[in-house]
């Protein structure tokens, strides 16, 4: 039995180095100590605090009496998926243990790491309040930046920290910029600390996770909804975010202890969320197609 824990504490560690390595979304997961338990197991709360202006000062009767708004705002987990895996001994050992050697690492980085991006995305693109660019289809990179540099502008005029924002665009537009003059386009860029390329097919404005039994989605995964829009480009800030995996499962369980067959069993699990805080929706921008 020590040595199937060791394997099972060896190969967990080496799927969350794949997950990080294939997710352009880690940057924005929010710190833990930041989250707080709600009144129910599946919410978390999170404070707003407002206060009043400043107001004539009187000599006679010195200052004027402001006040305090903090309010305990609810939000609840959105996101629960899962999987499980199962490989033959014998196909393992005839395939000189590569059909569950590479098991693991294949889930996190094909399936798990573009889910995650695209449910953040499309999860953000969702949410009322946030600032939006009209629906376009840019020709070239001198549109690409004339975007970009309108929508620094908003952030700006909405008073979002410059440091903290994160651009996302698709590899088609970032690349874009190349052709141009490198002075222009460098000092438009450079006011993004962080700049990640987005793969089209992760980058909607609404997608369908699919359940893996129902006829049709059997293969799992995600899928472009039929409401959904291709993103341009994405800007965020990072303490405008709410993202945070409450609970990550991903076990590996040898034939030895599996009751129901003679395989390895790998299996996967995450729960958590993806939200804005409701004073901080300034902080996401967002530019897609017609």
């Amino acid at each position: 039995m020590p040595n199937t824990i060791a394997l099972a504490k060896n190969y967990t560690d080496l799927l969350d180095e794949v997950y990080k390595g294939a997710s352009v979304t880690a940057d924005l997961t929010s710190d833990s100590t930041l989250i707080r338990q709600g009144a129910n197991v599946n919410e978390i709360i999170y404070p707003h605090l407002s206060v009043t202006g400043l107001g004539d000062y009187d000599r006679n009767s010195g200052y004027t009496r402001g006040a305090v708004d903090l309010q305990w705002k609810t939000t609840t987990f959105n996101y629960d998926r899962g999987t499980k895996l199962v490989v033959d001994t014998m196909d393992d050992e005839e395939t000189f243990n590569i059909a569950f050697g590479l098991v693991g690492s294949t889930l996190q980085r094909e399936k798990v790491a573009p889910e995650a991006d695209a449910f953040t995305f499309a999860t953000l693109a969702g949410i009322d309040g946030i600032s939006k660019l009209a629906a376009a289809t840019f020709a070239n990179g001198q549109e690409f930046l004339e975007a970009l540099l309108e929508a620094k502008n908003t952030m700006d005029e909405d008073e979002v920290p410059e440091e903290g924002r994160i651009l996302y665009a698709t590899p088609t537009l970032l690349n874009s910029v190349m052709a141009l003059d490198t002075y222009k386009s460098r000092e438009v860029l450079a006011a993004f600390s962080i700049k990640r390329k987005v793969p089209q097919s992760r980058f909607y404005t609404a997608i369908d996770l699919l359940d893996g039994k129902s006829t049709g989605e059997e293969l799992g995964h995600y899928k472009k909804s039929a409401t959904g829009k291709d993103i341009n480009f994405m800007i965020i800030h990072k303490p405008a975010l709410i993202k945070w995996d409450k609970h990550t499962a991903s076990d590996v369980i040898p034939p030895s202890i599996n009751a129901d067959s003679d395989g390895y069993i790998s299996k996967y699990r995450k729960y958590g969320i993806v939200d804005v805080y409701k004073n901080k929706l300034a902080g996401i921008y967002l530019s897609h197609k017609a």
